[in-house]
């Protein structure tokens, strides 16, 4: 059994990993499309917004078949579109056939999630742990994404940046087909932790706070690569446009692993209700000064706002796990994940119609604000649990 829950771990987080990734490369470009296609950042940012909320969008139906299919099939399903999705972005002409191949991108991408973290939660026995080296895969993938696009991009074509991420997705597609069992819902119900399971008004407070921070989670991910390129100060001046995009974005994701590590290890050893609202409130002040900083000064704040960012997401995974039964999960992971990709997926093209009107620098201060309603329902949601064990 632990070999297999090794080798789950493995591709599920390999997975993880390619998921974000070919997410990201898209942001990474929008400086490359801005050029070649003549897009406004307000067009730009519907077409990523339509990738965004498809990406949340098929998180509740594979939440559901995750229990009749099995989280097997659900990963090869994610693993084959996403490479239909990447071909029809590889051979388009048009921005219309790129918004179309995004939008299959997101939907297959969106499977993964409710999928994945299902398979997890019974398969694992410290969930926090193993879902921080799951969520670390995950900022690894944020990281390469941007890293990869920017030079490939730059070297050679936008195009390449996806091809990458299709062979990358074949190669576990074989993986998951040839080593992965479907024993994942044979696990006996783990012991609660926090209240009794399926509770109502938990789960509805839990996802306000998921929404928030969806929300600002995909205004600062898709405009913080374009931040970065257009940066002139200090270390950014020695570097192209496409290049900084890539790299400084990639250096900010990569210092999520080590939020990812903080997470998992502060949850399984603390409340982590209480460790999600800290999250939140700290995340405030650093989106806020972003929007206000340059050269070093803006480096330094985004790579904090990486580490405190990503501490959550382990955290807020477990606390999931910890509100409902087994029998509930896949689609409460899949509610999640639409709540925080689908709805927060409409971000970016809010984030757009900022940047057209006041500038990109606006973007970071105003996801800040967006995170306020989050504190409120941490709040509410601390407040319930005291009194449900009192």
């Amino acid at each position: 059994m632990k070999k297999t829950n090794n080798i789950i771990l493995s591709i599920t987080s390999l997975s993880h990993l390619a998921v974000h990734a070919q997410m990201m490369v898209f942001p990474t470009l929008l400086l490359v499309f801005n050029k070649e296609f003549s897009l406004g950042m307000d067009t730009l940012g519907l077409m990523a917004t339509c990738s965004a909320f498809m990406f949340g969008l098929g998180a509740i139906p594979a939440g559901i078949f995750e229990s009749r299919i099995g989280g097997k099939n659900l990963l090869i399903i994610y693993q084959l579109g996403s490479i239909v999705g990447g071909l029809t972005i590889i051979f388009s002409n048009n921005p219309i056939q790129i918004t179309l191949g995004l939008g299959i991108l997101g939907l297959f991408s969106s499977i993964y999630h409710p999928a994945g973290l299902t398979v997890l939660s019974k398969s694992l026995k410290n969930l926090s742990s193993g879902l921080a080296i799951h969520g670390i895969a995950g900022s690894i993938g944020l990281a390469l994404g941007p890293l990869i696009a920017g030079i490939t991009a730059e070297f050679r074509s936008w195009q390449l940046s996806y091809f990458f991420w299709v062979i990358i997705q074949f190669i576990l597609f074989i993986a998951t087909y040839f080593y992965i069992d479907d024993v994942d819902n044979h696990n006996i119900e783990k012991k609660d932790k926090i209240v009794l399971k399926n509770d109502k008004r938990s789960i509805i407070l839990y996802y306000i706070m998921v929404i928030t921070l969806g929300f600002s989670f995909g205004g600062f991910t898709t405009y913080m690569p374009t931040l970065f390129g257009m940066q002139t100060d200090g270390v950014f001046q020695i570097f192209p446009a496409t290049i900084k995009a890539g790299l400084f974005t990639t250096l900010v994701f990569f210092s999520g692993i080590v939020g990812q590590t903080i997470g998992g290890y502060l949850g399984d050893r603390y409340n982590k209700v209480y460790l999600l609202n800290i999250i939140i409130i700290i995340i405030i002040p650093i989106l806020v000064l972003i929007g206000y900083t340059k050269s070093w000064s803006l480096f330094f704040l985004s790579i904090a706002l990486g580490i405190v960012y990503f501490s959550n997401q382990p955290v807020s995974n477990a606390i999931l796990a910890d509100l409902t039964s087994n029998a509930q999960r896949g689609l409460s992971y899949g509610i999640s994940f639409f709540l925080s990709f689908g709805i927060g997926g409409l971000s970016p093209a809010v984030c757009g119609l900022i940047v057209e009107t006041y500038s990109v620098e606006m973007v970071f201060p105003m996801m800040a604000v967006s995170l306020l309603p989050g504190i409120l329902a941490g709040w509410l949601l601390i407040n319930h649990l005291l009194n449900q064990t009192s």
